[in-house]
Formats: C-alpha cells, sequence, structure tokens
C-alpha cells in the first residue's frame, strides 16, 4: 500500500502546475549560478595572469634586487567562485617586503563596486534563498491542504494505516522535489567540465558535499513545514507559520546573531590597532637616527673600511629594531585575533539557530572561504616572506630595511661593474597550502551533521503529529 502511495504522491507533484513553475524557476537560477561563476572565475584567473606578467616586467627592468617592489597575488580557484564566501572581501595582492608586516589590498569589491552593492549570484544564495522557500512552497499544505479537499478522509477511509500515509507523504515529497534539482545542478557540472575549468579531485568531493549540504538544508524545510501543516487545521495559517520561520532564518537570526555577538564581545577597531603601530614605529625611529648620530659622533675615522663598518652597525641595527618591531606587532595582532575569534565564536553559535546559516557556514568551510580564510592566507605570505628575506640576503648581502648609503670621493675612482637587468624567475615562487581534504572535511562536518540531525528532528516531528491529526 506504501508503494501506491508514494506513486501517488510523486504523479500529485511533479503534475501540478505550481512544481512547473516553480522548478522552472529554480533551474534557471541553478544554471545561471554555475554559469556566473565560471565567468567571474575565468575573469579572475585573467586578472591574475596579468598582474603576475606585470610584476615580472616590473622586475626585469631593474639592476638592483634592493630597488625590487615585489608583489604576490591570490590565485582564484574554482570553488572560491561557485561559493564566494569572504572571498572577495579581503584582498588579492600584496607587496612582499624582507620585513615587516604584510597587507592584503584590492579586493574584488573594492575594484567593483557594484558587487558590493548586489553581491555575486552563487549556490549559496540558490539553496539559501530559493531551495528553502521552494521547500516551503510545497510543504506547507501537505497535509492540511488534503483535508481541506477531503483527500486524506478519503484515504484514510480504506484500510490504510496512518503510518502508510504519512511516510509516503514525507518521502513522497522529499524524493518529488529533491532528484528534479539534482538534474540542473549535474548541468552546472557539466558546464564546469565544458568550460575546461581545473577541477581537481578534492574539488569534487568539496562541491559534492556542498551540494549535499544545500539538499539537506532543503530537506529540512520541507520537513518543518510538513510536520507545520499537520499541526494546524488551515493550509492558510501553516503558510504564514512557515513564511514567518523563514523570514527569521534566512535574514533576522543571522543578522541578529552579529549584533548580538558584538555587543557581548568588545574588540577593538583595527584603526585604534594600526594607531598603537604608527605611534610604536615613530618611536623606534627617532631611536635608530639617534644611535646613528652616535655611531658617526663615536667613530671619526674615515678609511677605507668605515663604509663597511656603517652598513654593517645598520644591518644589525635593522635586524633589533625589526625584531622588536615584529614582537610587539605579533602581541598586537594576537590580541586582537583572539577577541575577534570569541566574538565570531559567539555569532556563530547564536546564528547556527538558523538551518540556512548552518548550511551557509558548512558551505563557506568546505569551499574555504569561511572567515578564517584571511589568516590562513596571511600565514601563508609570512612563511613566504621569511623565503623571500632569505633570498635578499644571498643577492645583496643585506637584510633589508632602512640603510643610508655613504660614499667619498676617495672610493669612487674604481669602475663599477656593469649591472644586468634582473632575472624575475629567480624570486621564489609563492604557493598557498591551504587545508587538506581531511581539514576541509573536518571543518564542516559538525554543521552537515547538524542539518541531518534537524531533517530526522523533523521528519519524527511531523510523523508524530500526523499520527495525532484530526481529519475530520
Amino acid at each position: 500500500m506504501i508503494k501506491i502511495l508514494l506513486e501517488k504522491e510523486l504523479r500529485d507533484i511533479v503534475s501540478s502546475t505550481k512544481f512547473a513553475i516553480t522548478f522552472g524557476a529554480a533551474a534557471i537560477l541553478v544554471i545561471l549560478s554555475f554559469y556566473v561563476g565560471i565567468r567571474n572565475y575565468e575573469e579572475s584567473t585573467r586578472e591574475f595572469e596579468a598582474a603576475r606578467a606585470v610584476n615580472a616586467s616590473n622586475v626585469a627592468s631593474l639592476t638592483d634586487w634592493r630597488q625590487v617592489q615585489h608583489k604576490v597575488f591570490r590565485k582564484p580557484q574554482p570553488l572560491q567562485v561557485l561559493v564566494s564566501g569572504v572571498t572577495n572581501d579581503i584582498g588579492r595582492t600584496t607587496e612582499v617586503r624582507p620585513h615587516g608586516e604584510l597587507t592584503l589590498i584590492n579586493s574584488r569589491y573594492n575594484v567593483d563596486p557594484l558587487f558590493a552593492v548586489f553581491r555575486f549570484l552563487d549556490l549559496n544564495f540558490v539553496v539559501i534563498i530559493v531551495f528553502s522557500l521552494f521547500a516551503i512552497l510545497f510543504g506547507y499544505d501537505a497535509i492540511n491542504g488534503e483535508k481541506e479537499s477531503g483527500t486524506l478522509k478519503l484515504i484514510l477511509s480504506n484500510s490504510v494505516s496512518r503510518a502508510d500515509v504519512v511516510l509516503s507523504k514525507l518521502l513522497g515529497s522529499f524524493l518529488a522535489l529533491v532528484v528534479p534539482l539534482l538534474v540542473p545542478i549535474l548541468i552546472g557540472c557539466l558546464m564546469l567540465i565544458g568550460f575546461g575549468v581545473p577541477m581537481s579531485g578534492t574539488d569534487w568531493v568539496q562541491l559534492a558535499l556542498v551540494i549535499g549540504g544545500g539538499l539537506l538544508c532543503f530537506g529540512v524545510f520541507l520537513m518543518l513545514s510538513i510536520m507545520i501543516s499537520a499541526s494546524v487545521t488551515r493550509s492558510s495559517a501553516s503558510f504564514l507559520f512557515s513564511l514567518v520561520i523563514w523570514i527569521f532564518s534566512v535574514l533576522i537570526i543571522p543578522k541578529g546573531a552579529v549584533l548580538v555577538a558584538a555587543q557581548a564581545v568588545d574588540v577593538p577597531s583595527l584603526d585604534g590597532v594600526e594607531a598603537q603601530k604608527r605611534k610604536f614605529t615613530l618611536g623606534q625611529f627617532d631611536q635608530r637616527f639617534q644611535k646613528m648620530g652616535e655611531f658617526l659622533r663615536a667613530d671619526i675615522t674615515r678609511d677605507e673600511t668605515w663604509s663597511q663598518r656603517f652598513v654593517a652597525f645598520q644591518d644589525s641595527l635593522n635586524k633589533a629594531y625589526e625584531k622588536e618591531r615584529e614582537e610587539y606587532y605579533r602581541k598586537l595582532n594576537e590580541d586582537w585575533r583572539n577577541k575577534k575569534d570569541h566574538q565570531e565564536q559567539w555569532a556563530f553559535a547564536l546564528s547556527r539557530l538558523s538551518p540556512t546559516a548552518v548550511f551557509q557556514i558548512a558551505a563557506m568551510n568546505l569551499a574555504n572561504t569561511d572567515v578564517s580564510l584571511k589568516h590562513r592566507y596571511l600565514e601563508d605570505l609570512n612563511r613566504y616572506q621569511d623565503e623571500y628575506a632569505e633570498f635578499l640576503r644571498k643577492k645583496t648581502g643585506s637584510s633589508g630595511g632602512m640603510q643610508i648609503v655613504m660614499r667619498f670621493s676617495g672610493q669612487q675612482g674604481a669602475q663599477e661593474e656593469e649591472r644586468k637587468s634582473l632575472n624575475p624567475t629567480e624570486l621564489p615562487e609563492f604557493a598557498e597550502r591551504g587545508r587538506t581534504l581531511g581539514e576541509t572535511i573536518s571543518a564542516s562536518f559538525a554543521d552537515l551533521g547538524l542539518l541531518a540531525l534537524l531533517n530526522i528532528l523533523f521528519f519524527v516531528g511531523a510523523f508524530v503529529r500526523f499520527l495525532r491529526f484530526d481529519v475530520r
């Protein structure tokens, strides 16, 4: 009997005009999100390659490695344009110096401010807005709608158990809506292959998990709306309740969680932190000039080795002050980062009251576009900075930093060696380490598990409510 009821449910949903309209809109948006993501990836890749070429050209135009203003660029990743997360908000370019703090500049929204207003159409948007609303439109009258039409009483007048009816309703609704949604998603995946987007095996696994998380999020709203439909007698009331829950889940809870966390944990502003850094650096400059003045007054011998002694003194002074400044900056950044992490933990914990926020957090972790992306990238930059500083030491014999070069007429008689243009291929290659697949799955496992648990809870809730539902 349950097989017959399941077939009836599938047939009723798929043959309805409501299904044709909503599925058509959802399919168009899914395919469009893949297309927009592919085009954004191609554009970002072109900008990345052009920026690298300009940097290499600038290096090749110089003859002294101490004159180089070397830049590295964040390489676009396929999943970062399908699930954008914070990747467009943080900078894409960094000028690498042998010492000092590195900063990211030129975010995508800084270059294209229009996108900062309207944002990108990606899988996050489609799942959070479209899929969840799609589920509500088909679940809000699943039970009480059949009561109002008299169909439910007619079915139960036969030798059919309520358990069979509700199981066929829950499973049939899920299959009838999820399976067709997989078709445009599959088309989108074929588009990735057709347009030549370089998806690795790891990328495909992560994308599959993002899609699976999206279907779980869809299932949460479908089961929840069916449970509400089995809890109230009128379909108009269940639609109102479902819509209010959707508004709170999509719009109010995530933003409210951020506001509450901001009030609960006080984090100093970045402008205030930068002001402390500038004050400390200016104090160091005064101390440095004072010590160089003391050296000049103490060592008045202007023999042939004086210039070498002065350069060695500057080098040792630079190292000492760089170490002191880096330690001070590290403590300031670590204090700010700890407070910010605490604030983010509050915000994420509160936002997980919303199934859409749970999915968004899981999807960003799977695509490696979560809020810690900037922190991970800066760690890669700091490792590269050490490599770059060592490279400059080998090339110039100096650790970099502020130096004053003094020449005397007696030392200028020798002919200078003819200098050749620099070879940019000698520069150490910057590589992002990122997270392994295991680390990525581990970061999203709890949220995916929470979505699965919510599906089970609302499934059971709908089952229990229907067993007590008054069909009269």
